[in-house]
């Protein structure tokens, strides 16, 4: 055996001993709690709460009524993927350490218009299951957001029992830090019986964690204001009706309106049946943000891919035929690809006028 080929079979050698220890290593973490506290400086004092319009599952709360409580601050809203990503965890950490001390607020505060809505609001709770022993501010006007100069969704904000920020996370992810956080500002309370065990989360449907690996098409605005890669050909001005058409060729995430659209700084309405947003994406989950223009009324749509109905790529908003219906706004899922993942071109027609959509996400 050549020098070189010694070489190479000690890499792999290495290789395969330094895996095998990492992967001890990330399975021990995994499975036993971390040796010694996490440091966890003071961030700031725990803001008023004072400007929800609403509250649901409690009376008003203070700062000061939460004296001696741990508190975790959930600041999400309700057509974020990446909020409804987190629920599973905030619903067990929840249920499982209400009796040791903590108590968990879901401040529910807006990214688009129909989200100011208490009734939208109370309406999403209960269909994402954010209900007792979580309680919601409804944060319409961001006083809580300002209160403690946020600027993500979702963004947890952990509380100890004497009212001072000790730690933040920003997005979705961290669950295994976050929960072992939990545990110690409750044991620094002076809870006796916390576990040292991990919850385990079955997420399903939207809630599933993302296929970050596939993920290769971003968040993607279709209002004016924060529009990229937008390749409709046939009108250029906004804020007014126009007529759309697809160009010949999409390039990965570029997408399109078709038909008759109003486009404002938001969002797009459709004014005619027939209209069409054409996508080019790679990823397992495609989400759409949209609702009726006219609330209350209901709209008709198709999606395909590659010109051909979903069939067991559908998303849980519609059927194999690639067949649903717009009731609310609200984000839905139109697609969830079966493995593997290759680039394609998506589209959802409108059978009838007065959609209103907002934005692309993807899992």
């Amino acid at each position: 055996m050549k020098a070189n080929q010694r070489l190479l079979v000690a890499l792999a050698v290495f290789a395969t001993v330094f895996l095998l220890a990492t992967h001890a290593r990330e399975k021990l973490g995994a499975e036993a709690p971390t040796s010694g506290a996490i440091h966890l400086p003071h961030e700031g004092s725990f803001p008023s709460l004072g400007g929800a319009v609403a509250w649901l599952n409690s009376p008003p709360l203070t700062p000061a009524a939460l004296r001696g409580k741990v508190v975790l601050v959930d600041i999400w809203t309700y057509s974020c993927i990446n909020s409804i990503r987190q629920l599973p965890y905030i619903r067990a950490w929840a249920s499982k350490y209400r009796d040791q001390g903590l108590v968990v607020i879901g401040v529910h505060a807006p990214e688009f218009a129909f989200e100011r809505d208490p009734d939208n609001v109370r309406q999403a709770v209960k269909d994402l299951r954010f209900g007792p022993p979580m309680i919601t501010a409804i944060d319409s006007d961001h006083a809580i957001w300002n209160a403690f100069h946020n600027e993500y969704w979702p963004a947890l904000y952990f509380i100890d029992a004497k009212g001072a920020i000790r730690h933040h996370v920003f997005g979705e992810g961290e669950y295994d830090t976050s929960e072992r956080i939990i545990q110690q500002l409750l044991i620094e309370a002076g809870a006796t019986q916390v576990s040292h065990e991990l919850v385990t989360v079955d997420a399903r449907g939207v809630e599933a964690a993302p296929d970050w690996d596939d993920v290769r098409s971003p968040e993607t605005y279709v209002g004016s204001e924060r529009r990229e890669n937008f390749a409709s050909t046939g009108a250029s001005l906004f804020s007014e009706r126009n007529i759309y058409a697809k160009p010949s060729l999409l390039s990965l995430n570029h997408w399109a309106l078709v038909g008759d659209w109003t486009v404002g700084k938001h969002s797009a309405v459709l004014n005619k049946a027939q209209g069409r947003i054409v996508y080019h994406f790679h990823a397992r989950d495609l989400h759409l943000v949209m609702g009726p223009a006219t609330p209350g009324s209901s709209i008709r749509f198709r999606v395909s891919i590659d010109g051909k109905p979903p069939g067991s790529a559908h998303g849980i908003d519609v059927n194999e035929q690639g067949e649903g219906t717009v009731t609310a706004p609200r984000m839905y899922q139109l697609i969830r690809q079966p493995l593997p993942i290759f680039d394609h071109e998506f589209a959802i027609e409108f059978l009838d006028p007065g959609a209103e959509a907002f934005v692309f996400t993807f899992g």
